[in-house]
């Protein structure tokens, strides 16, 4: 490994751990029910990572593929999902995670987009993958492997093999967005993109070899990808991943896997205050990283009353390999309702000449720096139209700097409402009724007005064994934000439609009511 590269790749990353503390564990699986089992949970040291991707390496290459191709995945989280993510980066391979919540449509589209030369699928979905496949115009070969690491059952070769060192230049992730107003576009991500923010998010939360998160998050989604996989090799700490999130197990998990720090979004925050309380001690969690989507400030409170642990709120997106901004690790420094300051990375709001504007004034946020992605693949229109001239990505999200460097968003430009040309932002609307003690959750979007141009619509879920009628919140909304922001037109219903990350999609919100309404 050259010195120049140190640490600017994900092999040097994982070398540098298993030459350190080759015996330190890495990772290690966590049953569903952890109370119900008796069998030692299996682990992973850097050693054994470092060994098993040159397996992987030896793997990819019997296939017929050579480093720079495209390898996509269609699994669950597990050990063996590690591995091959993890060990195909490692040699110098770009790696594909398929979202499992894609169409069959779009995962068809993604599959050949991606250009990618093999699919590796687990076996529950291995057939759905075939399915897929055959419509395809290109043959993309496809291998099955289970997401869970049984030695007996491995698929990889005892034989290790190494490639020439992967340049930090090289591309190791395409990841695809979640594509809610169109097809979705292919995040290119480089091993010096995945290497920066893996130290940048050990850096700001001050992680260190003693630490250990819980990884309940799909690896298909970048928030999992970087800061539950990657950054542990920045870090020297570790990850424990059960199969799945379940609100019910989520405290004996964390608690008996011994974590020092939990990952989640704001979903899985709602679900947590919904469910019992510990009945483990969970004193040794030293903070909750709440990221992908917007938190009410009400649940933060109430998770910090409830469980005693602080939630550092963070923000980024695919294209920034997650986190670019993130409040203080310090409890007294962070600031409610703020994503915090910019984390590895330079950030201004510009207005729409792309010009920086004064602290306080509302504008989009850019930003700049070493995780920022390439580009999106073979979409030069979408890669040039998402940065500045001068370099800086525009993130289409609203907000603006306060004049301590912390940024607060109040919304997405394309789901702005513009109501008789005032600008509202749908997250102020869903905040108000979140106040409300019979809202379990609520999302604004702007719906189509003779009058006004755009008006409100806003959908809201009922905490069970609570009721509101239209009347009420209504009433709730005039007080808290005024006749003229209050919405139109309030529908019932039992969810909301969702990304990975737990964002809600508004633009569905529209056809979700037509499907969905429950009055």
């Amino acid at each position: 490994m050259s010195p120049k590269n140190y640490s600017r790749t994900v092999r040097a990353l994982l070398e540098h751990q298993a030459l350190v503390r080759p015996a330190a564990v890495y990772a290690l699986a966590v049953p569903a029910e952890p109370a119900a089992s008796t069998v030692a949970p299996t682990q992973l040291s850097f050693a054994d990572m470092a060994r098993s991707s040159r397996q992987v390496t030896t793997l990819l290459l019997s296939q017929g593929l050579a480093p720079g191709d495209t390898v996509s995945l269609v699994m669950p989280n597990g050990l063996n999902t590690l591995r091959l993510l993890v060990g195909a980066m490692h040699g110098g391979w770009c790696v594909n995670p398929v979202n499992l919540l894609s169409s069959a449509t779009q995962m068809a589209y993604v599959l050949e987009h991606s250009d990618c030369k093999l699919v590796v699928a687990s076996p529950d979905w291995a057939e759905r993958v075939r399915a897929v496949l055959a419509t395809l115009a290109r043959p993309i070969a496809l291998l099955v492997c289970s997401p869970d690491f049984d030695p007996a059952q491995d698929i990889l070769p005892s034989a290790t093999t190494d490639t020439p060192e992967p340049s930090p230049d090289a591309l190791a992730l395409l990841m695809y967005t979640s594509g809610t107003t169109g097809m979705p576009k292919g995040v290119m991500l480089t091993q010096s993109n995945l290497a920066a923010n893996a130290l940048s998010i050990s850096t700001e939360h001050a992680l260190s070899p003693r630490d250990r998160v819980l990884a309940v998050l799909p690896l298909y989604h970048i928030n999992a990808f970087a800061v539950t996989m990657l950054a542990p090799l920045a870090h020297g700490g570790s990850l424990a991943m059960p199969p799945r999130f379940s609100a019910g197990a989520f405290w004996q998990q964390a608690t008996q896997s011994r974590c020092t720090w939990i990952n989640v979004v704001p979903t899985m925050i709602s679900y947590l205050l919904e469910g019992a309380a510990p009945q483990a001690d969970v004193s040794g969690i030293r903070f909750c990283r709440s990221a992908s989507a917007a938190l009410p400030p009400a649940h933060l409170r109430a998770f910090e009353a409830q469980f005693g642990i602080g939630i550092i709120e963070t923000m980024g997106l695919t294209e920034t390999v997650a986190p670019a901004f993130s409040n203080p690790l310090q409890a007294g420094l962070r600031k409610l309702g703020a994503v915090g300051r910019a984390s590895g990375c330079e950030a201004r709001v510009i207005d729409a000449a792309l010009q920086s504007v004064p602290d306080g004034t509302t504008g989009e946020i850019a930003i700049r720096g070493p995780q920022v992605m390439r580009g999106y693949y073979k979409n030069e229109v979408a890669t040039a139209d998402s940065f500045t001239p001068d370099g800086w990505l525009r993130t289409g999200d609203l907000g603006h700097r306060d004049t301590d460097g912390f940024f607060f968003v109040t919304g997405r430009i394309k789901e702005l409402i513009i109501k008789g040309g005032e600008n509202i932002a749908p997250r102020e609307i869903d905040e108000a009724l979140l106040r409300h003690p019979a809202v379990l959750d609520a999302a604004a979007v702007g719906v189509a007005d003779a009058h006004y141009g755009q008006d409100i619509m806003v959908c809201v879920v009922l905490r069970e064994g609570h009721t509101a009628d239209e009347p009420a919140l209504r009433d709730f909304c005039s007080t808290a934000l005024g006749r003229y922001k209050t919405p139109k037109v309030f529908h019932f219903v039992h969810d909301l439609p969702r990304g990975p990350s737990g964002k809600v999609q508004r633009l569905k919100l529209v056809d979700w009511v037509a499907q969905h309404a429950t009055a």
